[in-house]
């Protein structure tokens, strides 16, 4: 009999099913501490948590029989993920749970908006009657404006064509198939949708690029009956620029789910009749509750039983593979990252290049390796050798291949080559003596860079004393170049700069970069 224990709330579904299992039991002790938890986790074959468990290394310490982790929810920053590798445990979430939740707390809001839904109320039970104060607006024919097209970016899309309403789609990674089927006019171009919206929704991840990715210069692009929805992640709109876009009515309205800090320490927002707040209840709903929890409940299940393994975090490994096919996949998926900080706009084709003997190998997992790289900063689950394929098959990306076993200038080089509406990139690495990974060209800039976890990259104006300008500055701000590469294209006067650092440069060190008179582009990196 396989003993599952839950230590947070769950939906009684989910404890049903397990239960209605002959060879499962579930054992819930909710509130437990840590103490408590390290000394009896290893009783049990399988752990399912929500937020509030905290699986510390200090829990997995001695693991005993159990096998996987199931979290009922999308965030798994509560799990000692690397601890839970190293001792052969598995680690499951259940992205898909809330999709529908999300979505239609999007529309709610958007409706909400609308019709003045909140202030009218507010109104009426004070006693007043002012129906001409509260007029609103149809959604029917009103152009939505949808960054961020995965699953709840397109459940929201199929929901607002119920509405008649007119959809303009913008993914900053790639699009999936179906969208321009279902009626979605694609667009590659931000300011189109800014321009053109009615009703702008975000439904992208947090990260480097989306971080502030509205803020007040955008928002002066947009008509002055738009409105913004952000069901996604706190910090994508720019909170201090949109209360002041709603205070001046320079737009009109916005539904705020998230917030930078959880509970939010701006609270001005209360005072405006424009804007609704909601304290992140997007996934709050009976029915996500239900589904997150009987899907945690099957996973771990079929997990546990030896089947198949779904929504992991932490597998398969690496383990077992010969080592140069390591030291490969290990680089790939650097040059994965690098690339996805480097490239602008939606992508178009892939392909990635091995040459030399390295190409007489098998090399699907270094091309696998790749594909998590370029990914990974574009979703907010983890992406890994269980579901890369799934997730770029569902954006329409395909990554084209070819080996090529003739030896060129190296032994063997792995090449990535990434296409958007706005460019070509192109990156080239290999690995000297089996065990040194290298960058060795950029764009055609020959260099050669170890790519370590924070990464500069600088194209520059081929001139005396960029060198000495870029390592001052970095000097200023504590922060040490680890290795460092320089590229020229000396008929175009043209050069490329290529650091390791020893931590990331901040927003402050990185303003400061971008104002050298020599700097043409300027990257900034944290490698997986």
């Amino acid at each position: 009999m396989y003993r599952i224990l839950i230590t947070d709330k769950l939906a009684q579904e989910g404890i049903d099913l397990i239960n209605s299992a002959e060879d499962f039991e579930a054992v819930v002790r909710t509130g437990i501490k840590e103490e408590e938890l390290a000394s009896i986790i290893g009783d049990y074959d399988g752990l399912i948590i929500r937020s509030d468990t905290k699986v510390t290394a200090k829990v997995l310490e001695r693991p005993g029989k159990l096998k996987g982790i199931a979290r009922a929810g999308v965030g798994i920053d509560n799990v000692d993920v690397p601890t839970a590798t190293r001792k052969g445990i598995l680690v499951m979430n259940t992205p898909g749970g809330n999709t529908l939740s999300a979505a239609e707390h999007t529309m709610a809001l958007m409706l909400a908006l609308s019709r003045n839904i909140v202030p009218a109320c507010n109104s009426l039970k004070r006693g007043e009657w002012d129906r001409k104060r509260y007029t609103g607006n149809q959604l029917n024919n009103k152009t939505l404006g949808i960054i961020g097209l995965g699953r709840i970016g397109m459940a929201v899309a199929k929901m607002a064509l119920g509405f008649n309403m007119k959809i303009l789609g913008y993914d900053p990674f790639a699009a999936p198939k179906d969208a321009e089927q279902l009626g979605i006019v694609l667009t590659d171009s931000l300011e189109r949708i800014y321009k053109e919206s009615d009703y702008i929704t975000v439904h992208v991840p947090k990260n480097e690029k989306t971080l502030n990715m509205i803020t007040a210069k955008e928002m002066k692009i947009m008509k002055p009956t738009c409105r913004l929805i952000n069901c996604a992640r706190g910090g994508i709109i720019n909170e201090e620029d949109l209360f002041n876009a709603l205070a001046a009515k320079t737009i009109a309205g916005a539904a705020l789910d998230v917030f930078s800090k959880e509970p939010p320490e701006n609270t001005r927002f209360k005072d405006l009749d424009n804007c609704l707040v909601t304290p992140h209840l997007g996934a709050s709903t009976e029915e996500a509750q239900i589904e997150v929890a009987v899907e945690a409940a099957q996973i771990l299940m079929d997990a546990i039983r030896g089947g198949v393994i779904r929504n992991a975090v932490n597998a398969p490994t690496m383990a077992g593979l010969p080592p140069i096919i390591s030291q490969y996949a290990a680089l790939a998926q650097r040059i994965g990252s690098l690339m996805s900080a480097m490239v602008h706009g939606p992508l178009k084709n892939v392909h990635i290049e091995f040459r030399g003997s390295i190409a007489e190998k098998n090399v699907d997992p270094i091309a696998t390796s790749f594909a998590i790289g370029l990914l990974q900063p574009h979703f907010d689950t983890v992406v890994n050798m269980v579901n890369v394929n799934v997730l770029a098959k569902e954006r329409g990306i395909s990554i084209d291949q070819t080996k090529n076993p003739e030896i060129k200038n190296f032994e063997s080089t792995f090449s990535a080559t990434v296409e958007t509406d706005q460019g070509k990139r192109t990156i080239v690495g290999t690995v000297f003596g089996g065990n040194l990974p290298r960058i060795i060209e950029i764009d055609g800039f020959p260099i050669e860079v170890t790519p370590e976890e924070a990464m500069l990259i600088i194209f520059n104006k081929d001139k005396p004393g960029v060198i000495g300008a870029v390592g001052t500055l970095l000097g200023s701000y504590g922060i040490n170049i680890n290795t460092m590469g320089v590229g020229h294209k000396r008929s175009e006067g043209k050069a490329i700069l290529a650091f390791s650092l020893d931590k990331l440069p901040d927003e402050k060190a990185a303003e400061d970069l971008k104002k050298l008179d020599f700097v043409d582009e300027l990257y900034i990196c944290k490698l997986q």
